[in-house]
């Protein structure tokens, strides 16, 4: 089973829909769920997903616009009546800051558990978040405001013990963990078994990059040159590329373009537009382009 998910709870742009919500979305990598941009319905759609409340420990923001952050305060709210303990970890526009510390000193006197705000710089590509098994960096951007986009890099797995040869060379358990970790064993009459023979490789490490509001960015494929998942805001068609162009937006074909010029693995679109009822055309200007391509939709869950 995967162990790298991107949930798509929400993938339209600023206005409502009966089809879609604002853009949300959770990645869950090795059981730990980190929320992107937290648009309105953020709660009820962790609730069709089936994604526990208190499972999620980080929310990354890529820009102030409301149909990415309205979300924010209503589902921490709702953290706060279910008696939520444990901190959770905001990254966001510094901005945010000062506006998430007026909503809970009016809305929410004792939320009962630490929000930790940490500030990105949109300007910067940077590592922002780091454990054992992962890496989360921002991916500047170009709208309107501030904006980024976030890349989630998996770190290199161990490689995989073979238990024929540990049961055949009679190796402890104790020293499992050594060979993983690259030692050979030596046997009693001074025999090397090299650590290769012992194990077999481990699965390469995934990556998905999320390219929220931007306009085309003919050098952004360098920061997110082969990819296993791209996800490209890809707002209008080329029958608007006039409206993309003068409200920072991109069209499907750009989305694929940059997802060409990176060599990436699969290619996402999201953030339609209300304008189309069918988005069935921005995947067939995409595909022209960049031939795997996928349309993202609610309830999506793609396996890396």
């Amino acid at each position: 089973m995967s162990q790298f998910k991107v949930h798509i709870l929400g993938c339209g742009s600023a206005l409502p829909t009966m089809r879609h919500f604002p853009t949300i979305q959770v990645v869950e990598v090795h059981n730990k769920f980190f929320m992107v941009d937290c648009g309105e319905g953020a709660q009820i759609q962790l609730r069709r997903s089936h994604i526990g409340f208190t499972q999620l420990s980080c929310v990354f923001i890529s820009h102030l616009h409301g149909d990415h952050c309205f979300g924010l305060i209503g589902m921490i709210s709702s953290f706060a009546l279910l008696g939520r303990t444990a901190p959770l970890h905001v990254y966001a526009p510094a901005p945010l800051e000062a506006m998430l510390a007026s909503q809970l000193s009016m809305f929410l006197h004792d939320v009962g558990f630490e929000i930790v705000f940490h500030a990105v710089d949109t300007e910067q590509h940077a590592v922002v978040y780091e454990d054992r098994s992962l890496t989360i960096e921002t991916i500047p951007l170009n709208h309107r405001v501030a904006c980024c986009g976030y890349l989630f890099r998996e770190k290199p797995r161990l490689p995989h013990i073979r238990r024929e040869m540990i049961d055949f060379y009679q190796i402890p358990v104790s020293q499992i963990n050594n060979i993983k970790a690259g030692a050979d064993w030596e046997l009693p009459d001074g025999t090397v078994v090299p650590h290769e023979r012992l194990t077999r490789p481990a699965e390469p490490p995934v990556s998905y990059a999320y390219c929220s509001d931007t306009r085309y960015m003919p050098a952004l494929h360098e920061l997110v040159k082969g990819v296993t998942l791209l996800y490209h805001e890809a707002t209008y068609g080329a029958d608007r590329a006039d409206h993309a162009a003068r409200y920072f937006h991109s069209t499907a074909a750009e989305a694929a373009q940059v997802a060409k010029d990176a060599g990436v693995g699969k290619l996402m679109l999201g953030h339609y537009s209300a304008r189309y009822e069918n988005e069935q055309v921005l995947l067939d200007e995409a595909k022209s382009v960049f031939p795997n391509t996928i349309l993202s939709y609610e309830g999506l869950t793609e396996e890396l």
